[in-house]
């Protein structure tokens, strides 16, 4: 077990100094990789954040419940009830009382509210459903409408039909785009090492004339792509953070213009992680499909 670890350290020393012996060529194979990643991680990070502004945004995703004139507080009791037996997820008790308070600060409604004779507005329950699928939206509407003592319930389905049917579009074109990409990848991983190969015929050629395994001779490049790869993908995380950083500013300003409050998710841990295997992955299936292709012309 010693001796395999310390084969593989070897290997994985190996790679890091062939890293380090050609700094400039090493600076722009990264650079190319972080860019080839940074373009799919970059859509990834913007349909993240349509989908976070989606949820966030007034009315989105909410059905709004409201009841008869008549309703009793022992029937409001009863719809709650209802309402956590259905798993609906959050919900909010909006009293008819406060709904006119809030209608009545609404610019140019004071007097109009101040001249009504009565409270016209209805108690209202506002729920954030658990599920948020299209389907199980108009699904809950629907049983909703049917449960006693409400009058009406409203849910603005076509729009979130459309914004799903949009971020379902997206992640397509950006599967379609990582696939492209990562295909660039794999092929400037398998040049890198084809070169490596050929400028390390001689050492190739004595290696294994004294006995050393395909394993062995293999295991150096593997190291190199993976390396490199990874690199690349921690290279294109900060890209994308960086970027993410630079909007940040401009979006809540705009934001703030329309009366709300948005803040750019960035990568976190996790997604750098991702990335980052992600791009040793395509490296290493890069090292792996030039060395097995280079070193045939040394059977």
């Amino acid at each position: 077990m010693s001796a395999w670890l310390a084969q593989h350290h070897a290997a994985l020393a190996s790679a890091f100094r062939r890293l380090l012996a050609t700094p400039l060529t090493t600076f722009l194979s990264l650079l190319v990789i972080g860019i080839a990643l940074t373009l799919p991680a970059a859509g990834y990070a913007l349909l993240d954040n349509l989908r976070e502004l989606g949820r966030n945004a007034s009315g989105v995703q909410q059905i709004s419940l409201f009841l008869s004139l008549d309703a009793s507080k022992k029937e409001v009791a009863d719809i709650e009830s209802r309402l956590r037996s259905a798993a609906a997820g959050k919900w909010k008790f909006v009293p008819r009382e406060d709904a006119l308070k809030r209608l009545q600060k609404s610019e140019g409604m004071a007097e109009i509210v101040a001249s009504l004779p009565r409270n016209p507005l209805p108690d209202a329950f506002i729920v954030e459903p658990a599920n948020t699928e299209p389907e199980a939206l108009e699904i809950m509407r629907k049983e909703i409408a049917g449960w006693p003592k409400v009058a009406h319930v409203q849910l603005d389905s076509a729009w979130v039909k459309r914004f799903d049917a949009f971020l379902k579009l997206g992640k397509l074109a950006l599967w379609m785009l990582a696939g492209i990409f990562a295909a660039g990848l794999i092929l400037v991983t398998f040049n890198t090492i084809r070169l490596q190969v050929m400028a390390q015929a001689m050492e190739i050629e004595v290696a294994r004339m004294i006995g050393a395994t395909d394993a062995f001779i293999r295991r150096p490049f593997y190291y190199f792509g993976a390396l490199q790869g990874g690199l690349g993908g921690l290279l294109a995380a900060l890209l994308v953070g960086a970027g993410l950083h630079l909007l940040a500013a401009p979006v809540a300003d705009l934001a703030a213009l329309y009366g709300g409050s948005f803040s750019l998710r960035r990568p976190g841990l996790l997604e750098t992680g991702v990335l980052t295997a992600a791009g040793a992955l395509l490296g290493w299936l890069g090292a792996q499909l030039s060395v097995s292709l280079s070193l045939r012309k040394f059977d």
